[in-house]
């Protein structure tokens, strides 16, 4: 078995145990700021843990690829020196936007080049 990116052990557990029947999982990457607890990403859809619910309350949502619309790579300074100057990707999924922050840049492009690759190779 490959090995899976992952950055906590609670949270790779979680996913791993909310997998369907063959399904396989590729990462799943702790996020900080306001909302996301974590975003895990296997090979038919993206899970992410949403915090931002009235009352504490979370939600572990799935978003299968063909429902994504588009993925951003979100900055608040100009690309001029690298695309992924920003650890932080948007999600949009119709009317929604997942805003995700990642710790460190390299994830937010592993995330957003395997949601990009998936939504526009289909």
């Amino acid at each position: 078995m490959d090995s899976i990116p992952f950055d906590r052990q609670d949270q790779l557990e979680q996913i791993q145990n909310g997998l369907v029947a063959g399904e396989r999982l590729l990462a799943v990457y702790d996020a900080h700021g306001i909302g996301t607890g974590f975003l895990g990403l296997t090979d038919r859809r993206v899970i992410i843990q949403d915090k931002s619910f009235v009352g504490e309350k979370l939600a572990v949502t799935s978003v299968p690829y063909s429902r994504i619309h588009s993925v951003s790579v979100l900055s608040n300074k100009s690309f001029a020196g690298s695309f992924f100057s920003s650890g932080t990707i948007g999600i949009n999924v119709g009317t929604l936007t997942y805003e995700v922050e990642f710790r460190g840049d390299e994830k937010a492009q592993h995330v957003h080049n395997e949601i990009l690759n998936r939504i526009v190779g289909e």
